[in-house]
This record gives structure tokens, sequence and C-alpha cells, in this order.
């Protein structure tokens, strides 16, 4: 992915890029750029971008560094590559990077670690690099190298259709097609004996001088082929050879842009009216995108990029390969995927019950006179699949025919086929298809039947009506001892709000699913688990099951449970402060739920990053990040989530000074907490009135103290500690901010106290801040009658730390490590107000109970002394 050459390995032969070359050369002189420059390089897929930044590694005099795209584009990752590519196995380079974020941040660490020699970085696919480092080398190259310093060579390739910086001095080159004599040149260094004359001219033809084609089909052909003993296929380049060329292109274009030039390829494909000779009509497009369901917002960006090209009222591509490329990798029709599957191997997966591993073509044609109840196990297994490891819509719409095949002929099946479609349109976010999966249930009686009825009514936010019902579910469900039961019990729990009882009953369903060893069931089960857990605030125990439960997906290839579980564990990460951690496991989540469609798991992925931006970063960022999260619609956040991100996306809003949106969303937040479906919205919504009235300027007995005091009020009643614990911090803030700093003291140590319970560090320090800033731990007065709000533990320390006892007596005493009796006594300090040990003895003089731990602290302060004096 990135290495360092210098200058000893001659690079691969290029042919045809004569005035590239010339560019490059420009560049590494360096009596012709002043000791520096920037070159950029675009091209399309496969036209040799990476095969100019070898050659020119290896061609340059001195140290030349090669650094590819990270493998997920999350913040900072870019720089955190080109810092591992500078200083490979340094032990700091992470270090670096969080002392360096921030554009003349990055700037200045690369300039230290690039020292005086002369440099070459070469930077592969910028377009695939995230933002933030996107911006910081903008920055960077904009400002040059520093006075005295030779300064970098920098050279940069970048797809065709990504807009480069404006850098002065910067030079731009663009990579086109092969001459058919560089192409008969290439040929002849692909293949040892050269090809057949023949099939070199019908391989050049075919190509039309693309050398990534062209390079894909030698590969492909074979060596009977080349040499003309065997006939060539037809065509010899076909959607294998441009899938290979375009694939990793088309997996990082945006989800909505690739259904749109799927569109655009079938229109062209199958629209005899709508095709012409210069391309396809742009208002046929636009039926096919209304008929598929498919966003057209993306099509001016595919338009502006050189994607497509419109004229006329027409649309065409640009490249013709991609369109055919497009063609290639689109999902094929339920006809397409008929004709391709065997009977044979539909009914092995039925039989083996591979389930998540199970056929996901169609049945063939003869399979369609087979029973119905046959057809629906089919589809049973191939939506079990795609619900597993593929788009989720496709599953629900598998499922979805599975329940009704097998209703009135399968009970059990049908109930689980109408479940998993409801449970595969939950996770896309589509209300609607929720609904179509829940109207299926015209058969079922019982506990289904409030349970379909209670979360149709919830769905359409008929909440009086729905509690009845769903409380059933969860009082019956909950008392069965069949996993799947126990599943759709807690489901029915957590949109009742009642996420204790969630967490309980889909623990059950999980021992359950272990006991019975339900291999394909345990993810399922650890899934909902991990959610639950992390909605009712437990967010060590969502971590751990969200770890197991990765483990358990990758195990059986799930990879839409993995991509959730990586979601939770940044979002607990974005609790914790772990930066790191939150930018992982966020770009992991992201990279299957985009394709795939997880709208749950991208918004929680979102959430996370934002919360973190919140942490480290300017509140301008996260706000940014959490608007589309709290917008409704299709292009919104998730249904279920947008509510419950609305808190955070207040505190960023008013901070970055966009209150109208604020208090937009907060008055939407309004109805959602009169619903009484979320035990901590009351609590949340108090918070975000004190803030905007903080805003608005609310006097210190105004608007802004009554509802930060209405906000902590509801806090005590409704758990989520971490929640009360930055309800409290804004407070404490508050009352600094209004000057004071003796009633700030209180919420900011009770604030401090909680995030440390928590380990959520980069929390407890921005308290610890504001807590010094009041002169609290910061050289404050102590406050004796503060120890009553240690706990017992730190209780223990304090007095043993109070009587002269170092940590790792402390340590060995009370069976802990040296580590985490530092960390105690952090919180002791903040929690008395003092700045470290010297002052404990003062604070035990002043009354505070030491006799519990003296005579232990006496021991060990004893046998420190005997172990001072020596042998006796």
């Amino acid at each position: 992915m990135s290495g360092a050459t210098h200058g000893t390995a001659p690079g691969p032969r290029l042919y045809d890029r004569a005035a590239e070359l010339a560019a490059v050369a420009r560049l590494s002189d360096p009596t012709g750029t002043g000791g520096g420059g920037i070159l950029f390089v675009t091209g399309g897929p496969g036209e040799g971008r990476s095969a100019l930044l070898a050659r020119a590694a290896g061609d340059f005099p001195g140290a030349a560094h090669r650094v590819a795209a990270p493998g997920h584009r999350v913040p900072w990752s870019g720089a955190r590559a080109l810092f591992a590519a500078l200083a490979p196995g340094a032990p700091d380079v992470r270090r670096a990077l969080r002392t360096a974020r921030g554009e003349d941040g990055v700037a200045a660490a690369v300039s230290g670690l690039l020292g005086d020699l002369p440099v070459m970085l070469c930077l592969d696919d910028l377009h695939l690099w995230d933002a933030h480092s996107r911006a910081a080398l903008t920055a960077a190259w904009r400002r040059g190298p520093l006075p005295g310093r030779p300064g970098p060579r920098w050279l940069v390739s970048a797809a065709r259709h990504h807009r480069l910086p404006g850098v002065p001095g910067a030079e731009t080159v663009r990579l086109g097609r092969l001459g058919p004599d560089g192409a008969r040149a290439l040929l002849g260094d692909l293949c040892a004996p050269p090809p057949a004359a023949p099939v070199v001219r019908r391989l050049v033809e075919e190509a039309a001088g693309h050398p990534g084609v062209l390079v894909a089909a030698v590969r492909r052909l074979g060596a009977a082929r080349l040499a003309g003993a065997a006939p060539l296929p037809e065509p010899p380049v076909d959607g294998a050879v441009l899938t290979e060329v375009y694939g990793g292109f088309l997996e990082h274009l945006p989800a909505d842009s690739r259904r749109l030039l799927t569109v655009v390829a079938l229109a062209g494909r199958t629209g005899r009216a709508a095709a012409r000779p210069g391309g396809v009509a742009v208002d046929a497009v636009l039926d096919g995108a209304r008929a598929t369901r498919t966003p057209v917002e993306p099509l001016d960006g595919l338009v502006a990029d050189g994607l497509l090209r419109r004229a006329d009222g027409l649309l065409r591509f640009e490249d013709p390969f991609l369109g055919r490329a497009v063609l290639a990798a689109a999902p094929a029709s339920p006809h397409q995927r008929a004709r391709r599957a065997g009977a044979a191997r539909t009914a092995s997966a039925l039989a083996q019950g591979e389930r998540h591993r199970a056929d996901r073509l169609g049945p063939p044609a003869a399979a369609r006179a087979l029973a119905p109840v046959v057809r629906g196990r089919s589809h049973l297994v191939r939506g079990l699949a795609a619900l597993a490891d593929g788009p989720v819509m496709d599953a629900h719409e598998a499922l979805l025919r599975a329940a009704e095949l097998l209703r009135g002929r399968a009970p059990a099946e049908a109930s689980d086929a109408r479940f998993l479609a409801m449970e595969a349109a939950w996770a896309g976010g589509d209300v609607d298809a929720c609904l179509a999966a829940l109207g299926l249930g015209g058969d079922a009686g019982g506990t289904e039947r409030d349970f379909l009825d209670g979360l149709a009514a919830a769905l359409t936010l008929r909440f009086d009506a729905a509690r009845p019902s769903l409380a059933r579910v969860v009082a019956r469900d909950g008392a069965e001892d069949d996993p799947r039961l126990l599943l759709r019990a807690g489901s029915a729990a957590l949109v009742l709000g009642d996420t204790a009882a969630a967490a309980r009953v889909h623990a059950r369903a999980l021992a359950r699913a272990r006991a019975e060893h339900r291999t394909a069931l345990l993810p399922r089960a650890l899934e909902h688990l991990a959610y639950a857990e992390l909605r009712d605030g437990r967010y060590s125990g969502a971590a751990r099951t969200a770890r197991e439960g990765l483990r358990a997906a990758e195990r059986t290839g799930q990879r839409n449970v993995a991509a959730h579980q990586h979601a939770v564990l940044a979002l607990v990460a974005s609790v914790t402060g772990d930066g790191e951690a939150v930018a992982e496991h966020a770009g992991l989540a992201l990279d299957t739920a985009r394709p795939h469609g997880l709208a749950q798991a991208a918004t929680l992925a979102e959430w996370a990053l934002a919360r973190d931006e919140r942490g480290h970063g300017p509140a301008a960022q996260a706000a940014a990040r959490l608007a589309p999260l709290v917008r409704a619609g299709p292009r919104g956040g998730h249904f279920a989530l947008r509510m419950l991100v609305v808190p955070c996306f207040v505190e960023a809003a008013v901070a970055a000074g966009r209150t109208a949106e604020a208090r937009a969303a907060a008055g939407e937040y309004a109805v959602w907490a009169a619903y009484g479906v979320d035990g901590a919205a009351p609590a949340l919504l108090a918070r975000c009135r004190a803030l905007l009235a903080r805003s608005e300027g609310g006097g210190e007995d105004g608007e802004a103290a009554y509802w930060f005091g209405e906000a902590v009020r509801r806090h005590d009643g409704c758990g989520n500690d971490f929640e009360r614990a930055r309800t409290l911090l804004a407070y404490g803030t508050w009352l600094r901010l209004r000057r004071r700093p003796g009633a700030a003291r209180g919420p900011l140590r009770d604030a401090l106290v909680t995030f440390e319970r928590a380990a959520a560090d980069g929390w407890a320090d921005h308290a610890r801040s504001e807590l010094r800033a009041t002169g609290g731990a910061g050289g404050g007065a102590a406050d004796p009658a503060a120890w009553g709000l240690l706990t017992p533990q730190q209780q223990r320390i304090a007095r043993l730390a109070a009587q002269g006892a170092t940590n790792r007596e402390i340590a060995g005493r009370l069976t802990l490590s040296p580590r985490t009796v530092d960390h105690h006594l952090r919180g002791v300090f903040a929690r008395l107000g003092i700045r470290s040990r010297v002052e404990l003895p003062g604070m035990v003089g002043a009354g505070l109970p030491a006799q519990a731990g003296g005579t232990e602290a006496k021991g060990l302060v004893s046998s420190r002394a005997r172990r001072s004096a020596g042998p006796s």
C-alpha cells in the first residue's frame, strides 16, 4: 500500500506517455522547480495512473515515498497513512496525528518528518482520501515549502471526475488512451511468446487503446487463445473484463449515483423508443428512475464530473466502457436470475439449511411449476442470504414473496418471513416497506396479531393504540423459550421505550440460541442485545456484546450484522473519547452499510463520527454532519433514530450559530417527547431548551436557569448517567460563563465523576478543564463536604494516600493496578477541589474520616520506613 524507494529500481515501461513523462521530469529536476512543486495526474480506471507514479518513484534520484489511498475514508485516515509511510514503525506516529489534527498541524508534522533531503511524495487515488486529509494537504500545497527548506515534490493522482484543488503553480496532466503502436508494444510486454497477428489486431481494436482493458483481456484469455489455437470469445472484451477494470471505481461511487448510472445504461440498451444514436432521452431515464425508485438528484453531479454527457435532451456515457461495466455489475433481474440458477442447486441449499450461504439466484423456469410451499421456502432462503450479506431491500422483496407463498400453507415459516421482511425494511429505513410486511399477517392471531397491529400503530405514530398490543407481546413472548419469539418480544419492548426489558429479553434470546447451538441465529441475537444495551446506556456491556457479535458475524459471513456491530462500537467509542476507534469502526460500518442500504447502521456510524468531532473539533463540523441525520424523508436519517440524534444536533447547532435549525429540531423533538416512548426525552428536551435560551441570552434566574434545573431534575428519574453528566457539564459551563464559579463547581464535579466512572476520558477532560476554570481543581478552596460524594473505593484510596502510601503500595493492598489507583486519585482531586495528594492530609485533618483506613495505611508506611532503615 505504501513504501519508499531511492531511485535504485527502474519504474515500469510506459508507452505513448511522452508528455506525461516530460512533466514528471520537470517535477523531479531541482533546478526547474525551485526545490519543490506539485503535479496532478488524472485519468480513468485502468489508464495507468499508478504505473506513472511507480515509474516516477523509480526514476527519482532521492527518496520517493508512494502512499496509496487508505482502505477507509474516515477522518484523518489519509494523514495517518502518509505519516506511516514517512516514518514506518515509528511509535509516535499516532501521537503525531493527534497533535497535528487541523490543516496547519498536519502540514507542519509532514515537514518535520521529511527533513532536509530531496523527497518525492507520490499520493495515489486522491479522490479516495478522506476530506479532512485532503483539506490539510491542500493547505500545505497552497502555502508552499517552509523558508530555507527544499520542500518535497508532490506527484498526486486522482480519478478524472475528481475536482482538483486550486494550487498556484501546480501542473496537471490528463492520461489518454494508447495509440495502435503503443497498444501493440504493451501486448508484446504482456505476452511471451507474442500473440498471433490476428489476435493482436482483434485485441487492439476491441480494447480501443485502453491499457487496463488490454491487460485484463490478456489475463483472461489464456495461452491457447492468444496463440490462435483456440477461437476468441465473443466479444473478447466482455463484462468480466470490464468488471475487473471498473469494479473498484464503481464500488466507491455513492450508492445513489451507481443506481442512476444503471438506469441510464439499461435505458440505453432496452428502451427502443428512447435509445438514439446520440444517447438515451433524458425523459426515458427519469421514467426509469421513477419506476425503480432511484433518486435523480445525482444526475447533475454525474454530468458535471464528466461521467455522463448531456446534449440536446440526450444522455450518454462519456466512456462507453463504463456504460458496459455498469451493465455487467448491475443486479440481475428475477428472470435473468431464474435462467442462471439450477433447480438442483436451490434444492441442495434448502436441504442442507445453508441459510446465509444459500444460492441467491432465482429458481429456473421449471421451478415455477413447483408447489407454492417449495417456491416460498426458496424465496425464504434467498431472503435470509441477502439479509445476512446483501442489499437489505433485496432481502425484503424475497422475504415478502416468501410470506405471500407460505401464508396459509406453512404458518410458522410465513410468520418468520413476515418478521424478517419487516427487519430488513427496518434496517433499510423504509417505513412503507415495514408496513407492507406487517400487512401480510391477515391470517395471524394471538400474540403475533398483537405484534403486527401494535408495530403498525407505532410506525404510524399511534402510540396510544400501540401500547396495549406491544405490552402483551412483551409479557407473553418474553416468557417463551423460543429465541425467535424472544427476539420479537425484545423488539416490541424497544418500540415501547422499555430499554431495560428489551435488554433482559434479548439476553434470554441469546442464551437460548447458544443452548440450542443456533449458529446462524447467534449473530442476530447479539446484534439485538448490543443495540438494546446501547439504548439503555449500558455502554461497556454494549461494547462487549458487539465485539462478540462481530466475531460471530465474521465466522458466519454475515457482513450486514457485522456492519451494525461496528456502528455500535463506534458509538460506544464516541462516549469513551477514543477517536481512533470511532474512525475505524465507523468506517468499517459505512463500507458495508452504504452499498447494502443499511440506513440504521449508517445513521449510528455518522452519529458516532459527529460526537467525536464535537469533542475534538469545531462545532460547525459536527453540526453539518448531524443535520442530514435529523432530517425527515428518504435522504434523512433512519426513522427510528432521527429523534434520538436531535439533542446532540441541538447542542452542536447552537454552538455553531445555527440557532434557527436547532429551534426547529427542538420543536419537533417536543412532539416526540410527548409520546412518552423515550424515558430520557423529557430531560433531554429540557436541556435543548436550556441551550437555546442560553444562546439567546437567558438571565441568571431566567429561562436558561429554569430549563437547566428542570433537565437535572428529570434526569434523576430516567437513568442514563452519561446523558445526565452531559447536562450537568452544560449547566456548569453556563454557570461559569455567568460568573458564578462557586455554583458551577457542584454540577461540574458531578459530571466529572460520572465521566470517569464511564471511562469517558474525552468528556472527563472537558469537565476537568471547566472545573479548573472555576478555580475548583485548579487551585480553589477545598470543599470538605465533598468527601461524602466520593465512592467507597475512592475514599479508601484517599485515606491511604493521605497517610503517605505510594500508588504501588495502595495497589498491592487493594489488589488493583497502579494505573487504576492513579485514575481514582485524579477523580478524588477533582471532587475535593485540590491539586495533588500533598493536600490530602489537610483534608483529613479538617475532619474527614480517616480512621477506617488508618491502620492499614500506617502499616504500609511503617513497613516502608523499616525498609528505608535497613535490617535491624
